[in-house]
């Protein structure tokens, strides 16, 4: 290793290991959705496609590489963050380090139910859900604020976590309004034109959306299944295999993500809370949001507060 990448990765990864916390276990029990991270790391090419259940933000300091989405070949260059669905079985196969040889990754792996609660960058989800690959412009992030946001990641703050993560979405927001650059367009149809010929990953991104547009009112796997006319049993395994996770649990998540935000956002009582959510039982909002976060809704809150 040269002297100038010992000093760039000295630089990058000389700060104390993140603390954890008590939303963290809900991202923990399942590979749906994973947790929310960020690393930085000298760029390798994958030895096979992988996936899991982020919105995965990539940034490279020099060079280019090439990736391979669900058999589409994509050439991410430095400079620009690029986006993708991270549940799209993805392969980096070629790196070209630059002429120094000393390019670094950035990384920001984004939950997807975290990702699809962020307010008005509605054509982003649905790019991004479309399985598109989106290159953001080069003043969107850089270099400087990655590292802030690094810092603030690893800090074990919960203030400043909280923080990075409204200014992630923030940059997002931003995006939606001045623009970004298509490096493969969306391929998975939002609607069903032929049902006999539709991949089921397009099924899927309907049922999700019907989900999000109705996530305050009583959902059943039968209501969702007949937005896409599936039977109920088939609609259920096909959105459980490519999701990795149930109809009612990714309904159940998305309403807890509403709840933790509606806790930080608003003066809404517990039980408006809940209610607002679409749970129809103060009960069993308890039961669930102490499963997930580990505290009460009113301890979350006066923890996110303070």
């Amino acid at each position: 290793m040269d002297t100038r990448e010992a000093r760039s990765r000295k630089s990058v990864l000389s700060v104390s290991r993140p603390i954890g916390r008590p939303d963290r276990q809900f991202y923990a029990k399942s590979n749906a959705f994973g947790r929310f991270g960020m690393r930085w790391f000298r760029p390798v090419v994958m030895s096979a496609p992988h996936s899991h259940g982020h919105i995965e933000l990539n940034w490279l300091s020099s060079g280019h590489m090439d990736y391979v989405f669900d058999g589409r070949p994509v050439r991410i260059h430095c400079g620009h963050l690029v986006a993708f669905w991270a549940s799209i079985p993805h392969q980096a196969v070629a790196i070209d380090y630059g002429e120094n040889d000393d390019a670094q990754q950035c990384n920001i792996y984004l939950p997807l139910d975290a990702f699809l609660h962020i307010p008005h960058i509605d054509r982003l989800h649905e790019d991004m859900m479309g399985g598109a690959v989106l290159g953001f412009r080069p003043d969107a992030v850089g270099s400087g604020t990655l590292h802030r946001w690094y810092g603030d990641y690893r800090s074990g703050d919960p203030e400043r976590q909280d923080i990075l993560k409204t200014e992630i979405a923030s940059m997002l927001r931003r995006s939606t309004l001045i623009g970004w650059d298509t490096l493969m367009p969306a391929w998975i149809e939002p609607t069903i034109a032929n049902p006999r010929q539709a991949p089921p990953v397009r099924y899927v991104v309907a049922m999700v959306r019907y989900i999000l547009e109705n996530l305050a009112e009583p959902l059943s796997v039968d209501d969702v299944a007949k937005v896409v006319g599936l039977h109920p049993n088939y609609a259920l395994n096909l959105f459980t295999s490519v999701m990795r996770v149930p109809i009612r649990k990714f309904v159940i998540r998305m309403r807890l993500v509403r709840a933790r935000a509606l806790l930080f956002e608003s003066n809404l009582s517990i039980a408006n809370v809940a209610f607002q959510s679409g749970f129809n039982s103060l009960s069993q909002f308890y039961a669930h949001f102490g499963r997930a976060y580990g505290v009460t809704p009113m301890e979350l809150r006066r923890h996110l507060i303070r």
